[in-house]
């Protein structure tokens, strides 16, 4: 044999199998034949629910009327089946059908532009997952149906055309913001007490506010395909480093803003607790900023624990209002 021969690529490891189907950023061609499950994950992106059953569960909390026990009602794991894999997995299946063309630039390994998932498929598998969804949020309440169909609807504005509010600098981050993290934090306190409260709608929408910087970190991994195709996110019209300061700033702003009205509410505890968990991702955020593209994932997977933990520590403090 030529010692020149060139061998076959190596077989993904089950870590980089498990990146590629959970969502997170993979550009690396599959070399192996992908089950079904594997596509249809890969298409839902699991990694994108855990942020939106965490706000379902801080809802929950929020109400006053929820607890350790309730952790086995069938009323709480379909509020879990409907913010993650049903009401998420429909937006994220949704995003990446009118987004294929950019996902071809970007992250070609996606189930459409890879052709792992025809469009004709993925056309029939989004009706029936939108179908299902809404059923199953009007078991939990006609009010979390409401707010799902407006999630569906906002879905669409956000990724087809001609609206397309992800080409306009802050809609598209704002609409998603509210979808997964407004909605399902007052869908969670609907769940549980019948009704909303303003202490809810204030912090839901203070951590709203925040995650639209989140919501900016996710944009860098898309940068070259967004100049190419026209989509003028954060990074693109303002620059990376600029970018990268004004999501930091958001982030940062949302969760003063939740600290100081626990404070006001008289929650001085919960409200200094708040504020300390703001501390370590403000330290992560010295080194996003100095290379976004670079650090972007790995600032989310990190700087996101601080934030969600201090979401619940506002959702405790409002329950015992």
């Amino acid at each position: 044999m030529s010692p020149n021969k060139s061998k076959p690529s190596a077989e993904p490891t089950q870590l980089e199998r498990l990146a590629s189907t959970s969502g997170i950023r993979n550009t690396r061609r599959a070399e192996h034949s992908a089950s079904f499950a594997e596509t249809l994950l890969s298409f839902l992106k699991p990694i994108t629910w855990i942020p939106v059953i965490w706000s379902f569960v801080c809802g929950a909390v929020a109400s006053g009327a929820f607890s350790w026990g309730n952790l086995g009602d069938g009323i709480f794991w379909l509020g879990v089946l409907l913010t993650g894999p049903l009401a998420t997995g429909t937006c994220q299946m949704l995003n990446d059908y009118f987004d294929r063309d950019l996902d071809a630039i970007n992250e070609p390994t996606r189930p459409i532009p890879s052709g792992a998932i025809s469009l004709r498929n993925a056309t029939i598998l989004i009706s029936i997952w939108s179908v299902v969804t809404v059923l199953v949020a009007w078991l939990i309440h006609p009010f979390v149906m409401a707010h799902v169909i407006l999630g569906i609807v906002n879905a669409h504005l956000y990724s087809a055309n001609p609206i397309k509010l992800k080409k306009r600098l802050w809609w598209g981050n704002i609409i998603v913001a509210v979808s997964y993290l407004l909605y399902p934090w007052l869908s969670g306190e609907v769940a549980y007490r019948g009704e909303i409260t303003l202490h809810s709608v204030v912090i839901a929408f203070c951590y709203a506010f925040a995650s639209t910087g989140t919501m900016t970190v996710n944009d860098f991994k898309s940068i070259e395909g967004d100049v190419r195709v026209g989509i003028r996110t954060l990074p693109v019209a303002f620059g990376e480093r600029k970018a990268a300061i004004i999501a930091a700033l958001l982030i940062d702003i949302g969760q003063v803003l939740a600290s100081l009205y626990l404070l006001m509410l008289g929650q001085y505890v919960n409200a200094v607790l708040a504020f300390v968990f703001i501390l370590p991702q403000i330290a992560l955020q010295v080194r996003f900023v100095s290379a976004p593209r670079k650090y972007d994932v790995w600032y989310n997977a990190i700087a996101q624990n601080f934030l969600v933990a201090g979401m619940m520590v506002c959702a405790l403090a409002i329950a015992t209002l």
